[in-house]
């Protein structure tokens, strides 16, 4: 069983991210709900109280080092978003449910992608990334080929990509710069 107190909280320049608590649940089932943010993801069924046993649920699974679901959060405390990192084996992980609502700041998704990647490859350890977007989100898409993710196949409905390890440490002092940039 991994130590999760040191993956709680993780700090970047502009964002940080937080291991999400069942008092989230408004707020995530607000995003998953909301038509803006939930054209590319899974119909949402249930009410925030399904949403918060959800939660609750799901920290066992944190417990045990199996899935760690973040909020980012800006510096001002402000929630922007959620990403998770889930089915997590010997050697890889899957990325995901990520969502940036209107709150988020300027490079939000460069920062929070380079900070979960970062849990996933650094703090556990992982080799490979497994991520996968409906083949309509382009812009999700394309933001992943422009991270340095690789296509492995795809279906009618979903594109799957790789990401290494070597990939992510080959071009984190790019994307960090990036951020550092006005």
């Amino acid at each position: 069983m991994r130590d999760v107190s040191s993956l709680a909280r993780v700090e970047g320049p502009n964002l940080t991210l937080r291991l999400i608590q069942p008092e989230d649940a408004g707020y995530v089932h607000s995003l998953r709900s909301n038509p803006a943010y939930n054209t590319h993801l899974s119909t949402v069924t249930g009410t925030v109280d399904d949403q918060r046993a959800w939660i609750e649920d799901y920290k066992s699974r944190e417990a045990q080092g199996q899935e760690f679901y973040y909020v980012i959060e800006r510096k001002d405390g402000t929630r922007c978003g959620l990403v998770r990192l889930y089915s997590i084996e010997a050697e890889s992980f899957t990325w995901g449910s990520w969502i940036l609502d209107e709150h988020k700041p300027r490079k939000a998704a460069l920062e929070s992608a380079v900070l979960s990647f970062g849990i996933g490859f650094d703090a556990l350890g992982m080799h490979s990334a497994n991520v996968d977007v409906r083949v309509a989100n382009e812009h999700a898409a394309a933001f992943y080929r422009r991270l340095g993710m690789e296509e492995t196949h795809r279906t009618d409905q979903d594109i799957f990509f790789n990401y290494t390890r070597e990939q992510f440490d080959t071009d984190r002092t790019h994307h960090l710069k990036q951020l550092s940039e006005n």
